[in-house]
């Protein structure tokens, strides 16, 4: 028997935790770099980060030109990676997810509301992706019957079902879905970009790449937006670390996010922009019918954005609130799941998505970014700095030991953070990760010093 092995055997006497939370032991993982790196293109090629590019351009008008979007997308996803190979570290090493991470740095019930703060705005996306893929599908429904059929909310109630059953099946099934989804999304996003520069050429240079542009802080908040919809998913980069085989030194597993992320995540957002250029509309479910006009063809993109939608969920929107859930509820896997699709299904995502919404779209990923900026910034800092790397797993899983409790010191970091945060909401996310960590790092040298809570005082 390994070591991990009886961390892992050791970890269930003295915790109460559903063993889809206990760490992941080397046989149990499943996913080579290959798989990760379809998954991450699979996660980047979506309607949502298109619509984000499709921001730029507001009522015909280009806030960045051609050179700022895509320097802004080149920032934001060096961030991004870079934030994911530090904080994917622990859950590859030991093999837990994001959940307990908590832990270390919020105690057993702090964790309660810091992992509520990545639960949440994964259940809303979900609902909002899924609702974008029923309107897609309900496209494919109107034509091949005619124009006899026409519900989006059935197409949205349908689609969010299948999807619920996927996400049964576990990471497993998710990385299959997503090696097969990569593929078809490259060929058909290649095939957009051609016909938008071929037969919207003028448009699309008039609009945006002419434009003057600014340097001020709709360059920056850009970035904040770009970085804020990835803020859910590399703050809990461990529940997909911790699925990925052993072996890899650091900087190979830095390079399995930065290489799928620039071609996935940079390509759709230049492709967002130039839709919105072209077309003049900001939702790309929308744009990308106009473009094409041709109902062989609308059924063929329509049916593509169904299957982003599918990719995007079972990566970014399933698993993290499925584990929140049984965190919170001690629920298994499967019932924690379908749960997570019941309330994506009540999040209301038809009033987000509509053309007047493109602005609140990206209020709201400012808004919860303010707070998943701090959670991030903790997680690193007492990692990195106050723990140095060194966490004892079967401490960690023991509801009654040293990490039982609050830690004031988290608490009180990220709060502090999110407040901070809020004073200019445009560039919430990086002045909130910079306030909590300095906070954090704080607390722990001078207030809580030499507490019995290892990195805090210990409120039970």
């Amino acid at each position: 028997m390994s070591t991990k092995e009886a961390n892992v055997t050791n970890i269930e006497h003295v915790s109460a935790l559903d063993d889809s939370l206990h760490p992941k032991t080397d046989q149990e993982r499943t996913v080579n770099s290959k798989d990760y790196i379809f998954m991450w293109i699979g996660d980047g090629v979506n309607i949502g980060n298109m619509t984000l590019g499709a921001s730029v351009i507001i009522a015909g008008i280009a806030t960045l030109n051609l050179f700022q979007t895509i320097l802004a997308a080149l920032i934001s996803i060096a961030i991004i990676s870079t934030i994911f190979a530090l904080n994917d570290r622990l859950g590859y090493k030991t093999g837990i997810p994001y959940v307990v991470q908590l832990r270390m740095a919020f105690g057993t019930k702090g964790t309660i509301i810091s992992s509520l703060l990545r639960g949440v705005p994964a259940i809303v996306w979900y609902g909002i992706q899924s609702w974008i893929g029923g309107t897609a599908l309900n496209e494919i429904a109107k034509i091949v019957t005619n124009g006899s059929f026409d519900n989006i909310f059935i197409c949205f109630v349908v689609l969010q079902l299948v999807q619920i059953v996927i996400s049964l099946y576990g990471f497993h099934a998710i990385k299959w879905v997503e090696t097969i989804a990569s593929v078809v999304f490259i060929i058909g996003l290649i095939y957009v970009f051609y016909i938008l520069v071929t037969q919207y050429g003028t448009e699309i240079t008039t609009t945006w790449v002419q434009a003057e542009g600014t340097w001020g802080l709709p360059f920056f908040a850009l970035i904040m937006v770009f970085l804020g919809n990835y803020a859910g998913i590399f703050v809990s980069a461990a529940d997909y670390s911790r699925e990925l085989k052993t072996g890899l030194s650091n900087s190979k597993r830095g390079a399995l996010y930065f290489i799928p992320i620039t071609l996935s995540y940079g390509f759709v957002i230049v492709i967002g922009a130039m839709l919105a250029s072209a077309t003049g509309v900001t939702n790309p479910a929308i744009a990308l019918p106009i473009v094409l006009n041709n109902d062989i063809l609308a059924v063929a993109v329509s049916a593509f954005i169904v299957f982003t939608v599918i990719a995007t969920n079972m990566v970014a929107n399933v698993i993290p609130p499925t584990y929140v859930i049984t965190l919170l509820t001690k629920l298994k896997y499967k019932p924690s799941a379908i749960l997570a699709g019941l309330l994506a299904l009540a999040a209301f995502p038809w009033l987000l998505v509509q053309e007047s919404s493109a602005a609140g779209l990206n209020m709201f990923v400012l808004i919860y970014s303010a707070f998943l900026g701090p959670v991030i910034a903790i997680l690193l800092v007492d990692y990195y700095i106050i723990r140095k790397q060194k966490v004892d797993l079967q401490d960690l899983y023991n509801d009654e030991g040293s990490f039982a409790g609050f830690n004031p010191a988290g608490l009180i970091a990220m709060f502090v953070g999110a407040a901070a945060a809020f004073i200019v909401v445009d560039i919430a996310w990086i002045i909130g990760l910079v306030v909590a960590g300095l906070t954090y790092y704080l607390l722990n040298k001078y207030a809580f010093k030499g507490s019995s809570f290892k990195n805090g005082t210990s409120f039970k």
